[in-house]
């Protein structure tokens, strides 16, 4: 199994507009071939970050997902939300920063 652990810091007052962006390709790739849990998770010390944290069987499954229009276009809508983005890939106990 990989594992990816994206952090958001985003503008304060962007919460809902990057929520409402985020639903669909939340729920689309929930259903991709490979995917274990994709959850989204607000900071409960910070109400401006925001972690997504996956579950992948495999390290292909997860670049088929970077891929994916609705990957694409999530990102193309937080761009103007977030000021800082970080992640993380765990994968046989060794970790990738992306």
């Amino acid at each position: 199994m990989v594992h990816l652990i994206a952090t958001l810091k985003i503008k304060p007052g962007s919460i809902e507009a990057l929520l409402s962006a985020a639903a669909p390709c939340i729920e689309a790739t929930r259903k991709e071939q490979g995917c274990i849990s994709y959850d989204l998770y607000r900071s409960t010390t910070d109400p401006n970050t925001l972690v997504f944290v996956e579950v992948w069987k495999s390290r292909e499954a997860l670049t088929l997902h970077f891929a994916t229009e609705h990957l694409l276009k999530w990102k193309e809508q937080s761009v103007p939300h977030i000021v800082k983005r970080s992640a993380k890939i765990i994968n046989s106990g060794e970790i990738e920063e992306i």
